[in-house]
């Protein structure tokens, strides 16, 4: 048994499993749904439940340390989420299809967040500080290749298969058995490339006194109220609108919407959208690593935000080439990867030096409650007053947020 192996045959392929499942549960589903006729609000409220794993994966993550090792939670995660994948395949034909879909998604969001936690701390313990560093930017790159393939490759095959065959439900079919072989041909690959670190043992013993200090810590901080606002507000608008962009690009046109086909939305968002967000995150990465982040905060928090208008000028100009939609959705992603850049370096920034996982884990949760609940509201406002008005009220709902950047704690 190797307790070392180079890092470059098992991290890339870990992120690129992290992000796949991710990826499934909580963009593919929308698609999915929307292309099986599901309503807005329905398929709004109930995909946006599947954010609460990684909402509350904080209260388990604690046992992935003690139970077993993280190297076998890797492998055992990626089995069961390749098996759910396949059955998530397998209930597109049932006449009950979102029910039972829906339970094996959910199923798939706890693994899928449970293998997050198992595969961040292998990473910590698998190797040295110097090849963690190195290494950070690779993970982050093998996360978006996932999310491009998943988003973008997947979602034209899909549309693809739809044109030929003429059914929705038999090409999303084949486009998750083909995902869960995937998931399944990494575990076995990573049975053999991952190696067995000599730390990586589980402590068998839990302190909660210690669990419970660490995590009241958190709330302790200076400023930590108007901290917690922020997490809250500042995607307020952004989470209502992830779930209700894509029914509105695909959508056709007497229906309000874009009429883009399976296969163009799976460019613009997937693909042209998705390459914009990156370069965002890599731009906005290198100015705060310039400026700092109080000086970024401002330009970046209107960059997240103030491309939401676009959906605006859609809304009310539906007839337009598609080559011109997809540079407006390219435009918002690379907007969305301004900010959002900022939004995770100041959530970095509010961690202490004895407690930063903790704390971390903390602000993702809070983080994953503020994008989960307008998302499942989301729905029903648009149903309720059409694409057009609901666009508005997304910009309007980012406005409390950025109210709040003056008042924050910066470190730099």
């Amino acid at each position: 048994m190797k307790t070392y192996n180079n890092p470059w045959i098992f991290v890339p392929t870990a992120y690129f499993a992290e992000g796949l499942p991710y990826i499934i549960v909580n963009s593919l589903a929308v698609i999915i749904y929307k292309k099986m006729n599901i309503p807005n609000d329905i398929l709004a409220f109930w995909t946006s439940l599947l954010y609460l794993p990684w909402a509350i994966k904080m209260i388990w993550s604690p046992f992935v340390d003690i139970y077993s090792t993280k190297r076998k939670w890797i492998l055992s995660t990626q089995v069961l989420m390749a098996g759910f994948i396949a059955l998530a395949s397998f209930s597109l034909d049932s006449s009950s299809f979102l029910l039972w879909s829906m339970i094996i998604f959910s199923a798939l969001a706890f693994l899928s967040a449970t293998h997050d936690v198992a595969v961040d701390g292998f990473y910590m313990i698998s190797m040295d500080d110097k090849e963690q560093a190195f290494f950070v930017g690779i993970r982050a790159f093998a996360y978006r290749l996932a999310m491009l393939f998943s988003s973008g490759v997947l979602v034209m095959w899909a549309g693809k298969l739809e044109a030929s065959s003429g059914s929705v439900s038999y090409s999303w079919k084949v486009v998750l058995a083909s995902a869960a072989f995937i998931m399944a041909m990494l575990s076995l690959y990573h049975r053999f490339s991952l190696p067995f670190p000599e730390k990586d043992l589980g402590s068998g013993a839990f302190d909660f006194s210690k669990y419970f200090s660490s995590i009241w810590s958190y709330f302790k901080q200076e400023k930590i109220l108007l901290g917690i606002l922020f997490l809250v507000f500042f995607r307020f608008g952004e989470a209502m609108l992830l779930k209700i962009s894509a029914p509105f690009l695909l959508d056709p046109l007497e229906k309000g919407g874009i009429g883009l086909a399976t296969e163009q939305y799976g460019f613009a968002y997937g693909t042209a959208g998705l390459i914009c967000l990156i370069s965002g995150n890599l731009i906005g990465a290198w100015l705060i690593s310039k400026f700092g982040l109080k000086k970024c905060m401002w330009p970046l928090a209107l960059a997240l935000n103030v491309p939401d208008l676009v959906y605006v000028y859609m809304s009310y100009n539906l007839d337009l080439p598609k080559y011109f939609v997809y540079f407006l959705v390219a435009f918002e992603q690379f907007g969305y990867g301004l900010g959002t850049t900022a939004f995770m370096y100041y959530m970095i920034q509010m961690t202490d030096e004895s407690n930063k996982t903790v704390h971390f884990a903390i602000s993702t949760g809070i983080m994953a409650f503020a994008m989960m609940l307008p998302g499942m509201v989301s729905g029903k406002i648009q149903v309720a007053v059409g694409y057009p008005t609901f666009f508005v009220i997304v910009c309007l709902a980012t406005i409390p947020g950025m109210l709040l950047i003056p008042f924050l704690k910066y470190k730099n």
